[in-house]
């Protein structure tokens, strides 16, 4: 089943608070130190008119950027409910501010997962901002390397709580459902929390599914060196501004951010890094002194081809390969808890949003679970295998050395 069109219908531009880079700074950068570091833009895009906005940052290593999404819903009761908080800057808490001052305040700031500390990072700081909102997070919190409670941690301590077990036991539960995915990893567990907005038939999610747009989405290009710097074929090719090149970075970028160790990239050694280092037109701290070690296939664009699919939900290669095989059954059933739901538009934290996508759209996504043999294999055959095999080579390694269980059967 294919998708419907791309997007639901054409979004209003893109809100900007500020041109100021001092309301962009995030001095806390250092607990997690991803680029952009210290200084993040964020970009405000209303999805249904006067009910829900997102707020879209960029993270990434060594200029593999990528879009980490907050979710904003104005509540029917008034207020505004929080999913998955970005870093609280002076820009973005303006540009929440001016929804607080026409839908009211901050009630609710959800986390909706246990593992991800991009999500998790910022919580804390942007709970201080609403000192009246109520924080509910997902079950089975850890942190790594030392398991510290999350008043540790800057969560405020009187007003965050787990979220209960079943939907109605919260103040918000009139308009949303929500489910739990809870797998233990033995050394922690990986937690989602989808969350359905009745009234807009809008379903939210964190890291389960996602879908990769052709063309670099807005916030990765109001700054476009990344997707230039990743656009050349070598480092004595110059970094030039065109709609291709900003295209083809992004296209490379996500062959990267997906499967880390693509195989149409090829590395060269240090020494020839180096050399070509030497010949580079610009030498310069931003762009790396000139290094650029990789070499592109020419088939690379058939790799992208098969991961873009048409803007496709699919289940990202980490999960299929290392976490989904611990409880195969039970992300089937989440899985079919969530597509008893009826929502029209899915709004993942990374990548692209919103996707236009049913229930049937979600179900489709988890077909590499969907299998009758006793050991669960989750690499799909909708994405590449070749590609992949990074992944599943790392999966071995870390079975062999007993960090990661092997795939369990199902039943």
């Amino acid at each position: 089943m294919s998708l419907p069109s791309h997007r639901l219908d054409r979004l209003p531009e893109p809100s900007i608070a500020s041109a100021q880079p001092q309301d962009w700074r995030w001095k806390f950068w250092m607990a997690l130190p991803l680029y952009p570091y210290g200084c993040r833009r964020t970009l405000r895009t209303e999805v249904v008119k006067d009910t829900i906005w997102t707020f879209d940052q960029l993270h990434g290593i060594l200029y593999t950027i990528v879009p980490i999404r907050m979710t904003v819903v104005r509540l029917q009761t008034g207020g505004l409910l929080v999913y998955a908080p970005v870093a609280p800057t002076i820009e973005c808490i303006r540009l929440i501010n001016q929804l607080v001052a026409q839908h009211g305040e901050v009630k609710y700031i959800l986390l909706p997962t246990s593992s991800g500390l991009e999500h998790k990072v910022f919580v804390g700081p942007f709970a201080r901002c609403f000192p009246q909102a109520q924080v509910f997070v997902a079950p089975h919190q850890w942190s790594f390397p030392l398991n510290l409670p999350l008043s540790w941690l800057g969560f405020p301590q009187r007003r965050t709580q787990e979220l209960p077990t079943g939907c109605r036991h919260t103040p918000f539960a009139d308009e949303f459902d929500y489910a739990v995915l809870d797998i233990d990893l033995g050394r922690g567990a990986f937690v989602e929390v989808a969350l359905l907005h009745k009234p807009s038939q809008t379903l939210l999610v964190t890291d389960a599914v996602l879908s990769v747009p052709i063309n670099p989405p807005a916030i990765v290009q109001l700054d476009p060196y990344p997707l230039l710097f990743h656009a050349r074929d070598g480092a004595g090719e110059a970094v030039t501004d065109t709609d291709a090149n900003r295209r083809k970075g992004w296209q490379r970028i996500s062959l990267f951010a997906i499967y880390f160790r693509p195989s149409v990239v090829e590395t060269v050694g240090l020494g020839q890094a180096i050399r070509d280092a030497l010949k580079a037109p610009d030498r310069s701290q931003k762009a790396y002194f000139g290094l650029y070690p990789f070499r592109w296939k020419e088939n690379w664009p058939d790799s992208f081809k098969a991961l873009h699919r048409d803007g496709r939900l699919f289940v990202a290669p980490i999960l299929q390969t290392l976490i989904f095989p611990q409880a195969p059954q039970q992300v089937l059933n989440w899985v079919e808890t969530i597509a008893n739901w009826s929502f029209q538009r899915i709004i993942p934290c990374h990548f692209d949003a919103p996707i236009a996508a049913n229930s049937n759209h979600f179900r489709q996504a988890f077909a590499c679970l969907q299998t009758d043999t006793k050991a669960v294999s989750l690499t799909s055959s909708t994405l590449s295998d070749a590609d992949a095999e990074f992944i599943r080579n790392l999966e071995a390694a870390l079975v062999r050395r007993g960090i990661a269980k092997p795939p369990k059967t199902r039943g």
